[in-house]
């Protein structure tokens, strides 16, 4: 008690500011938030790459932006009287939030992007299990993110940081957190000189994390979703009045050349991984990285798209599926699927071509079915069987951490596929080529040698380019075998970059670019993904230079078909009308047309790879005017699917889909496949094959083949 005495009294005095300085509460707390400070210093430059700070303006505003936030939630414990709940409680905040700092350090890694409370709140729809965390990137450096939490129990528990009696009055702590909130104002302010309306224009979430902070961006992001989820129970009718008028002014029409030339044919949609553009035609030591793919691309049998671009954003993979099947925007954070999937009204491909044209339809995916809620999501859609993980045997090394390897679920799927009635609505969703692009090595090829590009990822990403081309060549050659292949349209596309923005730099040699001379436009450039559309004897096809993306697709299938994408709500316009136009809308607000570009609000000329730094008064007002566009097009999207409004709409020759009617069990895929292709009037491969099972002309190299697997679960005879 002598020894407390003499310390209040030095304290009192200012005489201990260095390790007894600790002893006391506010001393502890001071530790507390510099240490937070510390760790959140070492994710921003380590793992958040400074957020692309590009001044020293920009580098002061990461420096201080994580001191308001921290030391205004660091000081709620301070309110306690008794020592075990003022320790205790800073010691659980520190846990806390630096879980809630490395969460989104490893959410970074594999997203290039930072955690939003829907990604929090969907966590079950997204987790993969244990298998997944070993595609989790983790680094030695991680144990510093937890030595100060070990270090800091050590001497509370030898004593050696000693827990003062003495407690700070509350008013002085409210001072405290005033002044906390205060720095977090002027920390906005001064974020607002550098980028006006940061709030209100909010370019994307890493300009938020670099102004203000992540703990201020989560309060921020919680906020709109709350406002989201009022916006959508208070949505009337006659809102979709507006949605109505927006797409008959942007109806682009059909291209009478190509419209109906698929028309009765099969679709199959092959869903082509982190697949981008830069990988067609590439060559890596004189090898193509993916030759099959490049003669697709070339044919004149198919519809080849070089400026197509994923305009997908945190719902990555789900959001490219929304826009596929919708031709609306995934969500301004979070996934649709994920979010809204449960009881969200879809107007999709797979019910439009049924009621429209009687296609029977199949999702093909060596995952679990809840991932993404695919389950409740394609109910809503009016796909009629999804075949998931469950089907499929994904154990040993016959699954990568993301579900069944491309080769096995390809030949796996064909006593399914066999048994689809024709016309036909199938989609692949291929995984093999997701990050971080790690195949075993008894599956690679031996003859194809990968690029020594200094990066893991680059080098990996063509060795799974090269196994999901080969994937695709043998699902090509069953087709053709089967009978299928000339009475089916194949449509391919990649759903969002693979490499991610730190890898820039090494590929930018690869590309035969200067890495020093990298530009913001040109990382723009590489969320070209491929789009190609093969029809077996359409000869007038080859590579289309049109500017577009996925929120394009569904019309330019439908249209193919020779059915009107006019009466839907579907915000894309047909890739091949002459009508359309060529603006690309990216989920954060950017844009991008053949001549200029906007990322994160700097105008770039696409022509000269340069910064518009002082635009003509008419550049002034094509660039508004391209903006407006580009957030009327999100506002509307946003409209539709955060308020549900296509409860409200009822056009011609569509009924509403009741997903209570969809039963995606195993037992219950099995009994309706095989009844529907004992009926005498079935138009199924099976039958068509004299009730033969087709599995035996599929050839794979696939290292796990099993030649049982898949096979005698569903084959009958009439």
């Amino acid at each position: 008690m002598e020894w407390l005495k003499k310390q209040r009294k030095r304290v009192k005095k200012g005489l201990v500011w260095s390790g007894e300085k600790a002893q006391t509460r506010l001393g502890f707390y001071f530790w507390m938030v510099f240490l937070l400070w510390a760790k959140t210093i070492l994710a921003y430059g380590v793992d958040f790459h400074w957020m692309h700070a590009s001044n020293p303006y920009q580098f002061f505003l990461v420096l201080i932006n994580p001191l308001g936030f921290t030391f205004f939630v660091m000081a709620l414990p301070l309110f306690f009287k008794k020592r075990p709940l003022v320790y205790g409680g800073m010691i659980v905040l520190d846990a806390l939030l630096t879980t809630f700092l490395y969460l989104n350090v490893v959410y970074y890694r594999e997203f290039t992007d930072f955690m939003s409370v829907n990604t929090i709140l969907t966590y079950s729809s997204v987790n993969q299990g244990g298998k997944a965390a070993g595609a989790v990137s983790f680094s030695y450096g991680d144990v510093f993110f937890w030595l100060d939490l070990v270090v800091l129990l050590y001497l509370l528990f030898r004593k050696r940081i000693r827990m003062d009696q003495s407690w700070i009055k509350k008013s002085r702590v409210a001072l405290f957190m005033m002044s906390a909130f205060t720095l977090m104002m002027a920390n906005l302010v001064l974020a607002d000189i550098d980028r006006p309306q940061l709030l209100t224009r909010q370019f994307d979430r890493v300009y938020l994390v670099k102004y203000l902070g992540i703990g201020p961006f989560m309060g921020l992001d919680a906020y709109n979703t709350f406002n989201t989820s009022q916006v959508r129970k208070a949505a009337k009718p006659e809102e979709l009045k507006t949605v109505q008028k927006y797409v008959q002014q942007h109806y682009a029409g059909m291209n009478t050349t190509y419209a109906g030339k698929a028309k009765g044919k099969n679709v199959i949609v092959i869903h082509l991984e982190s697949f981008q553009q830069f990988s067609i035609d590439q060559k890596v030591n004189g090898q193509e990285v993916t030759p099959f793919l490049n003669s697709l691309y070339h044919s004149k049998d198919s519809l080849s798209f070089d400026n197509f671009f994923h305009e997908v954003g945190q719902g990555k993979t789900s959001d490219a599926e929304n826009m596929l099947e919708t031709s609306t925007f995934g969500l301004p954070q979070g996934s649709l699927f994920a979010k809204l999937g449960n009881d969200q009204t879809f107007q999709a491909m797979p019910a439009i071509l049924n009621q429209r044209a009687g296609y029977s339809s199949a999702v093909f995916h060596g995952n679990n079915g809840s991932f993404w809620n695919r389950t409740n999501v394609y109910k809503n859609m009016g796909y009629q069987n999804w075949v998931s993980g469950e089907y499929f045997d994904t154990s040993g090394k016959r699954s990568t951490a993301w579900g069944l390897k491309d080769k096995l679920l390809f030949k796996d799927s064909i006593p399914y596929l066999e048994q689809l009635q024709q016309p036909f609505y199938a989609k692949y969703l291929t995984v093999t080529n997701h990050t971080p692009f790690e195949l075993d090595k008894e599956d690679q090829d031996p003859n194809f040698q990968t690029s020594n590009s200094g990066s893991k990822y680059i080098d990996n990403y063509f060795v799974t380019n090269h196994y999901l081309d080969q994937s695709i060549q043998e699902f090509f050659n069953y087709l053709k075998k089967s009978g299928l292949y000339d009475n089916t349209m194949v449509v391919l596309y990649g759903d969002h970059y693979g490499i991610n923005n730190s890898e820039d730099k090494q590929l930018a040699p690869l590309l035969g670019k200067d890495p020093n001379q990298w530009t913001d436009l040109d990382t723009e450039n590489l969320q070209r993904t491929p789009l190609i559309i093969h029809i077996p004897g359409l000869n007038n096809g080859g590579v289309q230079h049109t500017y577009g993306g996925e929120i394009d697709v569904a019309p330019t299938i439908e249209h193919l078909l020779g059915l009107s994408s006019k009466r839907y709500i579907q915000l894309g316009q047909d890739l091949l009308s002459k009508n359309r136009t060529q603006l690309v809308v990216m989920r954060n607000k950017d844009w991008i047309t053949p001549d200029y570009a906007s990322i994160s609000g700097t105008i770039w000329d696409c022509k000269t790879n340069t910064v518009v730094e002082k635009p003509t008064a008419a550049q002034q007002k094509l660039f508004k005017k391209l903006q407006d566009e580009a957030n009327e097009k999100l506002s509307v999207s946003d409209s539709v699917n955060q308020k549900n409004l296509l409860r409200f709409y009822h056009p011609e020759d569509f009924k509403a889909i009741n997903a209570a009617s969809y039963d995606y069990s195993k037992k219950d895929t099995l009994a309706r496949l095989k009844k529907a292709s004992a009926n005498t009037n079935s138009t199924s491969v099976f039958s068509k094959n004299g009730d033969q099972t087709t599995t035996g002309l599929y050839q794979t190299n696939a290292a796990e083949d099993n030649q049982t697997t898949g096979t005698q679960t569903i084959q009958h005879t009439k």
